[in-house]
């Protein structure tokens, strides 16, 4: 810590697994898609049926479907992504026990994943299937009868003191003006590096959008190894989107154009300025769990929602996002503290902006602003609600990532099946299967209803049939 600093402390929850909570929710996740409506239902009937008022300190109920789990692979890149990002939501620190419900027969298997990550079912998980119980009703009474067991052990967890070193921040932005990068991104960056003083964790993402200035954040690495993967990460992306047709400085949205931002690398500087000037400690892939204090970087797309997601599911307990335009964002299980890059949208959107960087402008200083986020980070982290709580956001905000980089479109997993030269574990080569092989498998089978499928490359009719 600098000199005259002093160490900074939240009240929050100690979990079994030492980790800090800073919220106390239970969570229902769903395995796949078909048991949505289930983990939806049994979600709405506990909370109209008023039981958690006996239990004040359950944050509530926070229902986390979602649309994939099955008609996909059950191994690669997209199917262990999901996995981790399950894993991390079902072990989160904020969620004092969580309930997975299932259909019972989709691709990715609830016993499969409790295997995977030695996950044993007692008071703070419990899972069941649609099938196992009995059909659809059965499952939301099996789903609110496993809650309301859960109920008294989530309720004995009570907030303690605990040293701002087990905070871990996730840095986002959305909605980006020409201000973001004079004002709350590195108003932003300013409280990240307060929290990496006081031995905390803070999380950067969203690899499109770093594209341009990378290399303000390899100079921070603190060795040629992490650095390194910065630019892979980058070498990657752009392959990906040459052979997807598109281009990496295509980012800026219409409304980023309209708020003065022209191109990638304007938005580029804006957002890095959110991770301060700590040194860059580890990169991680997407949702994968951060085991390092400190600054870290974790590869997801620029799509908020996706990337917030793989943010919480490495571990994060709290999480700040800026915005110059004013995205409605919000996060359950994690308090998400929206930052005004400008004092117009403050005015304009007060019941879902938490703090106004636009004083900045006015002559409030990076270094007063920062200080002024940090102070509100570790209140939100002891309890008091973000703008976008109290609105009721994060229910619909849980979208694991599909990954850019995976391979298992179906003409990927044919070309897998039936040509032994096809390497589905190295993505840029599987992602460029030759005009031979699609031809090879062509000739498996005759289904021209299925020619137009999305692939790497492009086909005419005819010229691929499942």
């Amino acid at each position: 810590m600098r000199q005259g600093e002093v160490p900074a402390f939240f009240n929050g929850f100690r979990r079994a697994d030492g980790r800090a909570g800073t919220r106390n929710y239970i969570g229902i996740l769903s395995s796949v898609n078909c048991s949505a409506t289930v983990v939806d239902y049994a979600a709405d009937e506990i909370n109209r049926s008023g039981i958690l008022d006996d239990y004040p300190d359950i944050d509530g109920i926070v229902p986390l479907p979602h649309g994939q789990g099955c008609g996909m692979a059950g191994k690669g890149e997209a199917f262990d992504v999901l996995s981790r990002t399950q894993w991390g939501y079902a072990t989160h620190p904020n969620f004092g026990a969580t309930l997975l419900i299932g259909l019972g027969c989709e691709v990715f298997q609830i016993p499969r994943m409790k295997e995977t990550y030695k996950i044993s079912e007692g008071e703070h998980f419990q899972s069941l299937t649609i099938q196992e119980v009995g059909g659809t009703r059965k499952a939301v009474e099996a789903g609110i009868a496993r809650i309301k067991e859960m109920l008294p052990f989530v309720a004995r967890s009570e907030r303690e003191p605990l040293p701002a070193s087990e905070l871990t921040l996730a840095l986002q932005c959305g909605g980006s003006d020409g201000y973001s990068g004079l004002t709350a991104n590195p108003a932003l960056g300013v409280a990240a590096d307060m929290l990496v003083r006081q031995g905390g964790t803070s999380i950067l993402s969203e690899t499109p959008e770093i594209y341009g200035a990378e290399h303000l954040l390899t100079r921070r690495a603190e060795s040629v190894e992490v650095g390194q993967k910065i630019v892979d990460l980058i070498h990657w992306w752009e392959e990906y989107t040459a052979r997807s047709g598109g281009e990496m400085n295509n980012n800026p949205s219409p409304g980023n154009k309209a708020g003065g931002l022209t191109t990638i690398l304007e938005k580029s500087l804006g957002a890095i300025a959110k991770s301060g000037n700590s040194t860059l400690r580890g990169v991680y892939r997407y949702a994968e769990r951060i085991d390092r204090k400190g600054f870290v970087y974790m590869d997801t797309p620029g799509y908020d929602p996706v990337a917030a997601t793989g943010q919480v599911a490495g571990g994060a307990n709290v999480l700040c996002f800026t915005t110059g335009r004013g995205s409605a964002y919000g996060c359950k299980p994690v308090p998400s503290i929206k930052l005004a890059t400008n004092n117009q949208l403050f005015a304009q959107m007060p019941e879902d902006m938490d703090i106004n960087c636009g004083d900045i402008i006015d002559g409030v200083t990076l270094e007063e602003k920062g200080r002024e986020i940090f102070e509100n980070i570790l209140a939100i982290a002891s309890g008091r609600q973000t703008k976008s709580e109290q609105l009721g956001y994060g229910r619909n905000e849980f979208v694991p990532g599909k990954s850019a980089r995976e391979c298992k479109c179906r003409i990927e997993t044919l070309a897998s099946r039936f040509h032994p030269e096809h390497n589905e574990t190295d993505g840029r080569r599987c992602c460029r299967p030759s005009i031979q092989r699609l031809t090879h498998i062509s000739k498996v089978s005759a289904s021209p209803h299925n020619a137009n499928l999305v692939s790497p490359v492009t086909l005419t009719r005819g010229e691929l049939s499942l």
